[in-house]
């Protein structure tokens, strides 16, 4: 009982001498963090993406959190938007970009900080022109096994017809929107990135391969149980369903009544 006494006391105390920020009422550029257990890495990130430009809002989507997160988005000054449920970073970013103000929506996540020069190149490559800003990283591939999430990767911006884009992808972290493609392929395509993607180009929308961040060191590991790989199967399915969407609204093999390129997932995603 002392020991865990001790530990909320030493975690109150960091919580209370975390520096305060404030939004701007009207931002130029909207940072959305999906956290989920974080409290680690996140203070860290949160004064990261303040200072990726001088008219800025930060939004923490915190889903799910029981380890104290939620208390360092309340000190700090960043908007929340609370569940009490877990809804993946995918999801949380969908719920973010909902509520951003901003006209460069950037998308982090709360557990790998990424210093606010990286974090500012992806908005820079908006304010350029660009509509959707990817990081060029794609994991390693120069490898006799390349993981299949690489190569569904691969596999998408090649069938996209966009092979200069060469893997790189919506699923990856950081990458920018600008405000015209957030009207025009709805915020809720982002909950399945690789579909948000296809409609980005479908569309018309300015999609370049922007900056590199090298985020693969830093990101953790995600838990296999029994040699399973439910992230994994997540991540292809959503490739798949890119693709379905691209074929329905590109036509290639006719109509027919299925999924339609603006329509929206069904249910949750963990």
């Amino acid at each position: 009982m002392k020991k865990r006494r001790k530990t909320l006391l030493a975690q109150s105390k960091g919580v209370n001498s975390l520096q305060t920020y404030r939004n701007d009422p009207a931002p130029k550029v909207s940072v959305v963090i999906p956290v989920y257990n974080e409290r680690r890495s996140l203070a860290a990130v949160i004064r990261e993406a303040y200072r990726v430009h001088p008219s800025v809002e930060v939004i923490a989507v915190v889903n799910g959190s029981t380890d104290g997160s939620r208390a360092i988005v309340e000190q700090m000054g960043p908007r929340m938007i609370a569940f009490d449920t877990a809804l993946g970073h995918d999801v949380g970013r969908a719920v973010g970009a909902r509520a951003a103000r901003g006209d460069i929506v950037l998308f982090t996540d709360g557990d790998i900080v990424i210093p606010a020069a990286k974090l500012s190149a992806f908005v820079k490559a908006v304010e350029n022109g660009a509509d959707v800003a990817m990081n060029t990283y794609v994991g390693p591939v120069k490898r006799d096994s390349v993981h299949r999430v690489i190569l569904a990767k691969h596999a998408l911006t090649a069938m996209l017809d966009r092979p200069d884009l060469a893997g790189t992808s919506l699923t990856t972290i950081p990458h920018a929107l600008s405000r015209r493609a957030i009207n025009e392929i709805g915020a809720e395509a982002l909950a399945v990135p690789p579909k948000a993607l296809a409609l980005a180009l479908h569309n018309g929308l300015n999609v370049k391969a922007a900056a590199y961040a090298a985020v693969g060191a830093k990101n953790p590991r995600r838990r296999k149980s029994a040699g399973s790989d439910p992230v994994g199967d997540l991540i292809v399915g959503d490739h798949l369903e890119a693709l379905h969407a691209w074929v329905e609204a590109d036509g290639v093999f006719g109509r027919g009544g299925g999924v339609s390129p603006d329509s929206s997932r069904e249910g949750g995603r963990g």
